[in-house]
């Protein structure tokens, strides 16, 4: 019987190709989109889960501002780990990472630029659960000097050859010598800070690029801090425990701990390792993926009930011969297993083509490993499940026709039998209308974050980085980048140059963040941060940076060195209200008298954090410059010339260093990458949920138009036009739409509100979003009832009204 039922339900499937179509199509975009947005949501989720992890605390610094704590940096000071340890019986280890960023690697005369690592302690391969390829892992860090390297970078350096205790340099501020002593194993794990390689802490008291640091006091926060607590510690008594633990004898300051597994979806803080995910955004995805799959099964749903009709006769003559409402409901079942075979198969092969494509949309990388696969079994477990559990309802209600009906082949439901099916296509209408709004919304907020001004001209601006491999000494050194800076200042192509210790977008990494001022009335503060870096002379007029009270620097060499000049938050964190009362005005700070000679309105981070306060330091040599080229050839022929020229005067100085370079805009634009991949992400999945509904729409006019057919064939006996019988059918749409589009708003308003909260400066969500939202629904379902509906209104009524 079973395979009687099979037979019946292939031929059927066969024989209403476009209805199988629908179903298929609909239900394999659903499948294929439910899959990407579960692994992408899985793979988001998987950063820092390894063995022990759920152990592993990341500690940060707290801060005070407008009298309350708020949290401050991701990163601690060199003591924190410590002191935590030891104060803690149940803390067990603390790690220390010290982030030694685009760093230049050298073995055998070959540099290789933007190598990151970092300093850790010994216990990092025991703690953070990462295994060496090669090597002794308990003594891999142990002896000063040690480096190990991943497999990557090894096949870099040596190629096939062991690198097991050969020499490398690196070069970051200074040069020092390493001995490889590991190499780490490969893997697929995802991490919140990505090493090349890992050298010994115990490096740090003898390498020049720390000489003017401090091994063994609070001066120093620029440390990633990692503690290790006994599993079963109760978490929130021991982070309240450590959060009133002194930080040396700092004020305003204290510690506080996230889980690590936390850190990529939850943690936002300056001074982070790498720009995270966010937690928000995987949530709205998750929501999408949901909504396509249950799209996917309403379609089911309306399109069997609407098919049920057109087989009223045929259930009908089954019932006379004996068969009973179990037997339909198999049948029927079996019908939707075979939909669900055809629909998954072909979302698989959409999955294989589109795969690498949603790689790039989402800018993750995905691989169809063994891991990735893992992860299917129980998606699409999920998928078959719910698509059982959403067929036994058009199963259960084909096998409740009745028998005098169904043989007159006209089935008619009660007034009250089925309104489920309008509330699905309303609720449909619904999600879609939500998804679009915040597919326009999101696109909104990140193009007002692209185009607002942040009070400076990156446009041309070129950052000349590169490592300088030649050992000399720092006079030297300075000597040949006062000149770098004058013969660059000579080219034709070049508009201005500037040293600076970072520009706009540069991050975290180049600024000093501190604590303990010294205001203009003569109060302290020791509380709260404030972050500074410094520049030359020429950096403002550069940077295209306007002042709104006083100037840059003076001319005068001898008078600059106490100079700064201080952002418009910088000046109401001193207390003054009129920015202009600034200028002239001194702070002090770091034991020094500042005098300040300029207030600019200039927000240097971007505009998804708060205008933090800021200060630039007068500084006369540095290892960085700002190039701003003239802009008359933005061919890209034209920019190759002017970078090889750039290029040419840097090797003349430094023939055996690095030429680096980035565009300050492109680095600048890359902090909304993320965002902006988001977006597209989730306007590529509103658009195929609203391709799902729209075929879920075809199904409900399909039943419409098959209900009122003997109506329509009366009204047009007795004269209605074609026009008068398109309203008719359509007006229902228009009220659906409407219903959808008032439920759709507060919903809709209400998730992007809260989505916007994740950004300082945000945009507004105006009336036009849910205008254009509802419009563009209502056009959409429009035309994709218009063809049914115009069949239904230029059919004969003579064949209409034919049976009666």
């Amino acid at each position: 019987m079973n395979i009687l039922f099979f037979k019946m339900a292939f031929r059927h499937l066969l024989k209403n190709k476009l209805y199988s179509f629908i179903n298929i199509a609909g239900l394999a975009i659903g499948v294929a989109s439910f899959v990407l947005i579960m692994l992408y949501v899985r793979y988001e989720q998987s950063y820092d889960v390894f063995k022990g992890s759920e152990n592993v605390y990341r500690v940060y610094m707290d801060y005070t501002a407008e009298g309350a704590y708020v949290p401050g940096d991701a990163q601690a000071y060199i003591l924190s780990g410590q002191t935590i340890r030891d104060n803690f019986p149940e803390v067990k280890e603390q790690l220390r990472l010290l982030q030694i960023a685009k760093s230049t690697v050298v073995q055998e005369d070959q540099a290789y630029a933007d190598i990151n690592g970092s300093l850790t302690d010994p216990n990092y391969l025991e703690m953070m659960d990462t295994h060496l390829a090669k090597g002794d892992e308990k003594k891999a860090l142990e002896e000063p000097y040690s480096i190990v390297i991943s497999q990557k970078l090894a096949k870099k350096l040596y190629g096939n050859d062991d690198p097991l205790g050969k020499t490398l340099s690196v070069f970051w501020r200074t040069k020092a010598l390493f001995t490889v002593t590991g190499v780490l194993e490969e893997t697929n794990r995802k991490s919140h800070i990505n090493n090349d390689f890992l050298i010994s802490f115990s490096s740090f008291a003898s390498w020049d690029a720390f000489k003017n640091q401090w091994n063994s006091t609070w001066n120093q926060n620029s440390y990633f801090t990692y503690i290790k607590v006994a599993p079963g510690t109760d978490i929130a008594n021991l982070r309240e425990k450590i959060m009133a633990l002194p930080v040396g004898d700092f004020e305003g300051e204290r510690h506080n701990i996230e889980p690590i597994e936390s850190i990529h979806l939850y943690s936002d803080k300056p001074y982070e390792a790498d720009i995270n995910g966010s937690a928000d955004n995987i949530r709205l995805l998750f929501a999408i993926a949901l909504v396509v799959i249950l799209l996917s099964w309403l379609n089911y749903v309306n399109l069997t009930t609407t098919k049920s009709m057109e087989r009223a006769r045929e259930t009908g003559i089954k019932k006379v011969v004996g068969a009973k409402a179990p037997q339909l409901v198999v049948q029927s079942l079996m019908e939707s297993l075979i939909l669900t075979f055809f629909g998954v198969f072909l979302a698989a092969v959409l999955l294989g083509i589109f795969f690498p494509y949603f790689n790039t949309l989402s800018g993750i990388s995905l691989n169809w490993d063994m891991e990735t696969f893992k992860q299917l079994f129980p998606v699409l477990g999920f998928v078959v499940l719910g698509s059982i559990v959403f067929a036994l309802y058009p199963a259960i209600a084909i096998s409740k026709f009745g028998i005098i009906f169904s043989l007159k082949g006209k089935f008619r439901p009660k007034s009250n039998g089925f309104p489920i099916r309008k509330v699905l296509v309303v609720g449909q209408f619904l999600a879609t209308m939500v998804l679009l709004f915040g597919t326009f919304a999101i696109t909104k907020q990140i193009q007002f974050m692209q185009n607002q001004s942040i009070g400076a001209d990156l446009d041309q601006v070129v950052a000349l980085n590169g490592t300088v491999l030649e050992e000399m000494a720092d006079s030297l050194r300075f000597q040949r980048f006062q000149t770098l800076e004058k013969e660059i200042g000579h080219l034709s192509n070049v508009k201005g140059v500037a040293m600076a210790d970072t520009y706009p977008g540069g991050g975290y990494n180049n600024l000093s963040s501190s604590v303990g001022i010294t205001f203009p009335d003569g109060t302290e503060d020791g509380k709260r941060i404030w972050y500074n870096y410094g520049a030359d002379t020429n950096y403002f007029d550069l940077m295209g940076i306007q002042f709104v009270a006083g100037g840059p620097f003076v001319p005068n060499a001898q008078d600059r060195g106490d100079q700064i000049v201080i952002n418009t938050q910088f000046a109401r964190f001193i207390g003054l209200s009129n920015v202009a009362d600034a200028v002239g005005k001194t702070v002090n700070f770091w034991d020094r008298d500042w005098t300040i000679k300029g207030v600019v309105d200039y927000h240097h981070f971007g505009l998804k954090s708060a205008v933090e306060p800021l200060l630039i330091r007068y500084v006369g040599t540095n290892d960085q410059l700002l190039v701003k080229l003239d802009g008359t050839d933005l061919s890209s022929n034209g920019t190759k010339a002017s970078l090889a020229q750039l290029q040419t005067v840097w090797k003349n100085l430094f023939p055996d260093s690095t030429f680096d370079y980035r565009f300050v805009d492109q680095e600048f634009a890359a902090q909304y990458d993320r965002d902006r991949k988001f977006a597209d992400s989730f306007g590529v999945f509103s658009v195929l949920a609203m391709i799902i509904a729209g075929l879920g729409l075809f199904g409900l006019t399909t039943y419409v138009s098959f209900q009122r057919t003997k109506e329509i064939g009366i009204r047009k006996v007795n004269g209605a036009t074609i026009g008068q019988v398109l309203y008719l059918l359509n007006q229902d749409i228009l009220k659906w739409v409407g219903l959808a589009f008032v439920l759709s708003v507060p919903l809709a308003w209400y998730l992007m509100h809260k989505w916007l909260q994740n950004f300082a400066l945000k945009t507004s969500l105006s009336w036009w979003l849910f205008a254009l939202t509802g419009g563009l629904v209502l056009l959409v379902a429009l035309f994709t009832v218009s063809w049914q509906s115009w069949h239904a209104a230029t059919t004969n009524p003579v064949n209409i009204l034919r049976d009666e």
